[in-house]
């Protein structure tokens, strides 16, 4: 009877475990400045990028004409996107116990400057930055990327 009775729980809690949404996007960092016109892109929606935004996997992050940007990652990547600029964080882990993670983030276009941190240090094959036209690889600790015309896709 005992067992029949967790049998029927265990199944409820599975049901209701299913009827949830589906996790949200892992927090990569946040935004620590902004300035002029910045906006965050995510899941079909335009969010301002205020100073304390978080910034999430495969967020949009684009900034106007009289617009720029810096985000923190959690490693402690710097990234600073100036005027008309469009980046995507398309990948970012990070475990703070082992140091361990990858990332890869597009820059559609405009300008990123960018000072690496901890996952760059650790392990610089696990980290690259995408422009249009070539994808760049980290051996160095800062770097400027500029990308003319590009997408806005």
């Amino acid at each position: 009877m005992i067992k029949a009775h967790w049998v029927a729980v265990c199944m409820a809690v599975a049901g209701l475990i299913s009827g949830l949404p589906a996790m949200a996007a892992e927090q990569a960092g946040m935004v620590k400045v902004s300035k002029g016109q910045v906006s965050i892109e995510r899941e079909g929606k335009k969010l301002a990028a205020d100073v304390g935004t978080p910034v999430l996997i495969a967020d949009r992050i684009r900034t106007a004409a009289d617009g720029s940007v810096g985000v923190t990652l959690r490693d402690n990547t710097l990234l600073s996107a100036g005027p008309n600029s469009l980046i995507v964080i398309d990948k970012f882990a990070f475990d703070n116990t082992t140091q361990d993670g990858n990332m890869s983030v597009s820059i559609r276009k405009g300008t990123l400057s960018v000072a690496s941190g901890k996952i760059a240090k650790r392990t610089p094959e696990s980290v690259d930055f995408h422009t249009p036209t070539s994808v760049l690889g980290v051996r160095g600790t800062e770097f400027i990327i500029e990308v003319i015309g590009g997408s806005d896709e």
